[in-house]
């Protein structure tokens, strides 16, 4: 079994509770996200028409999220924070539950309309604290050789989400899925409690890094936007997420137009989003399990980045070609499958030669206010270019040159990132080289 383990994933002897935690740990996060995404999708096609400004509404929230979340992180260290933002989220399910359940007919859009924002927070904040959480406790070596396969935990539960979904959608209400995701986000908050400290070979560097990482990071709430303002690099990153964010909303307003045409039924709607998720998270499985090791040990983390955003290129060519749901649902599955076996684990390693604050502040604040302020660019630019007449036809062909940009500023990220991971080893070497003894020297 080591063998076989070993020819996975290269894991050292003492990575693999780490390891085996966060692959569990992300099981659960997404497990229970996808069990609830495709009502949140369903959702969003009926309210097709109007999705301009429930992303409006989304953006907004986020905000306001962030600057709570950034205020806890500054005063509480990360083993109490993290299992706080989950139970934070659970309570919000059973509200959800109970609305669902007794909430009068007629004001059941209204209930749609805030779990249809509330999801949209929810499936981002949900996965940046546990990144934030993983680019923390790993080193940027290790990130390279471990993020693939704690991302095949998360395609797991991705896979057995949908699955969930489409067996019960037609025997139970939609109060009992919500039920089932917060199930899994308390495992996932009593997960966190038996990660190591740290796990680096240099016992008394490692006993110092613990001290300091379980204490409060400090600061103010407005920490992070302002590094980002003044570090090109973080700019860089929230700028990456802004283009990706854009040009995913456009695919999402695409699909909302052709599933509303496509299915007259509610259920076969919601199935179908749901057979759309199992067969993206399948996808991703095997090509994390197979290729994301592979790639960043061989080719590097910039090939392994640059690998979704040069499939839009053809994708979104595609789709100006032959705008049907078919080629739209293999543009999906090979796009979102594509993000989450590649460009996500190697996205992560990006943030792994930040300082601590900015892994959890800015780092936050990029992958969700930054990622909604995408969604609603998104939005309002899918809404103008209708405005002017343009179809689904013409808005394919303007994200080529669009995703273009993106392919450029990749690349320049990559290149930076290993510049700082080659200043930190520089530093760390130093370091240990003046901590040494005449008699250790001897």
């Amino acid at each position: 079994m080591n063998r076989i383990f070993s020819k996975v994933v290269d894991v050292k002897p003492n990575e693999v509770r780490a390891l085996w935690l966060g692959f569990v740990f992300f099981f659960v996060v997404l497990a229970g996200y996808y069990v609830i995404r495709p009502v949140r999708d369903n959702i969003g096609a009926a309210f097709s028409d109007n999705l301009w400004w429930m992303f409006t509404v989304v953006l907004l929230t986020m905000l306001v999220a962030n600057a709570l979340f950034s205020a806890v992180v500054a005063r509480m260290p990360r083993r109490k924070f993290i299992p706080i933002a989950y139970r934070f989220f659970i309570l919000n399910l059973i509200i959800f539950f109970v609305l669902m359940q007794y909430m009068p007919p007629g004001k059941q859009r209204w209930v749609d309309g805030c779990f249809f924002v509330w999801v949209s927070v929810f499936n981002l904040f949900a996965t940046a604290v546990f990144w934030s959480f993983m680019t923390d406790l790993f080193t940027t070596e290790q990130g390279k050789r471990l993020f693939g396969f704690i991302a095949v935990g998360g395609s797991l539960g991705g896979i057995l989400g949908p699955i969930i979904t489409t067996s019960l959608v037609h025997r139970v209400s939609t109060g009992v899925l919500l039920l089932i995701c917060a199930g899994m986000l308390e495992i996932a908050a009593q997960s966190v409690r038996f990660f190591p400290a740290e796990f680096r070979r240099d016992h008394t560097k490692a006993n110092h890094e613990t001290a300091a990482a379980e204490k409060p990071i400090g600061g103010k709430f407005w920490d992070g936007i302002t590094h980002i303002c003044k570090s090109p690099y973080l700019f860089g990153l929230l700028v990456f997420i802004l283009l990706y964010t854009l040009t995913s909303t456009w695919a999402y307003f695409q699909q909302s137009e052709l599933t509303k045409v496509g299915f007259a039924d509610k259920a076969a709607r919601t199935a179908f989003f749901a057979k759309l998720d199992l067969s993206v998270n399948t996808l991703t499985l095997l090509l994390q399990v197979f290729l994301t090791g592979r790639l960043m040990k061989f080719l590097g983390v910039t090939v392994t980045l640059l690998f979704m955003p040069v499939l839009s290129l053809f994708g979104f060519a595609a789709m100006g070609i032959a705008p049907v749901l078919a080629v739209l649902a293999v543009f999906q599955v090979a796009r979102r499958a594509s993000t989450f076996a590649f460009m996500r684990p190697a996205r992560e390693v990006l943030f792994t030669v930040l300082r601590r604050e900015d892994k959890y502040k800015a780092k936050s604040f990029i992958d969700t206010f930054g990622y909604r302020c995408g969604d609603q660019f998104g939005a309002w630019s899918y809404g103008g270019m209708q405005a002017f007449g343009l179809n689904l036809t013409a808005i394919s062909y303007i994200g080529v040159p669009v995703v273009a940009g993106w392919c450029v500023l990749g690349v320049w990220l990559g290149r930076k990132q290993r510049d700082l991971a080659d200043t930190q080893a520089t530093k760390d070497r130093n370091t240990n080289l003046r901590d040494v003894t005449p008699a250790e020297t001897a």
